[in-house]
């Protein structure tokens, strides 16, 4: 083999070197930017992308397995809610920017450590008489959703589908902050709520919404008529949703913000409006 050969061979195969560089730096640039931006958004049911990926891996790792898969779905949204139940966080199967804070710091710990998911614990054997489950305070037996101790929040009845558990549950995070006028579009995650901010953010958090509409918006929102869960009053100055039998208003509180009551108002002059199925 002649010099001109053996140096074309070796030009060839410095080339598919520095190729096969090039394309391992892009893979692993990919998650890495997916990681420095997880904590930007808000993460919620339906969403989907390399940040619900960052999300379910971390998950994992540290010990809330669901796949990986970035499809923020039920298993993700349960894995959510178990990580935030052994925190001591409110249990909403949301991820707000504080939350991917803390989940961050804990997924890099332990990924430092070189822990794994922990096994499933073995059964217990089985008892004589097995013990009550502690009651959820969030939940009721009433058949329709009720004002809680607290006189604030609201208990979910215990035959609630899913999305009008989590829409009652999202709403509890809000009430009790102020109104304020736009709050609630901008930004989801706001330090104050309008009326359609307030019906918006209850709806987003059942997953029957992918964000936020003014009143106008909302009069269009689903279908015609009244749910049998769920029904969204609006107008072209006003918006207001009764969740399982409760009102979520910012009217007729003062000027105070979002608030569940339990008397009924008049709809006269408002388009009626539901989610499918609800």
């Amino acid at each position: 083999m002649g010099a001109t050969a053996v140096r074309y061979r070796v030009r060839l195969r410095a080339s598919a070197a520095s190729i096969a560089a090039v394309a391992v730096a892009a893979a692993a640039a990919t998650p890495a930017a997916a990681d420095a931006a997880f904590g930007d958004q808000v993460l919620r049911t339906g969403d989907r992308g390399r940040e619900v990926r960052v999300l379910q891996r971390w998950l994992t790792l540290t010990g809330f397995a669901t796949n990986v898969d970035g499809h923020f779905g039920r298993g993700t949204r349960l894995a959510v809610r178990r990580y935030e139940r052994a925190n001591g966080q409110r249990v909403d199967g949301w991820v707000s920017r504080e939350q991917a804070l803390g989940l961050r710091t804990r997924a890099y710990a332990a990924r430092a450590a070189n822990l794994t998911a922990p096994a499933p614990a073995p059964a217990p054997a089985p008892a004589a008489a097995a013990a009550a489950p502690a009651a959820d305070p969030l939940v009721s037996s009433a058949p329709n959703a009720v004002i809680g101790p607290d006189g604030l929040t609201a208990m979910v009845p215990e035959a609630a589908p899913p999305p009008v558990r989590e829409a009652i549950v999202a709403a509890n995070r809000i009430v009790g902050k102020p109104y304020r006028w736009g709050g609630g579009h901008a930004a989801v995650e706001d330090d104050g709520y309008d009326c359609s901010g307030a019906v918006s953010y209850g709806l987003m958090g059942g997953g029957l919404l992918r964000g936020p509409l003014d009143s106008t918006g909302l009069m269009r929102f689903g279908q015609a008529g009244s749910g049998t869960w769920i029904t969204v009053f609006a107008n072209t100055g006003h918006t207001y949703v009764v969740i399982a039998g409760l009102r979520l208003d910012t009217s007729g509180t003062g000027g105070q913000g979002p608030r569940w009551h339990a008397a009924a108002r008049s709809s006269e002059g408002y388009v009626v409006r539901h989610p499918a199925g609800l």
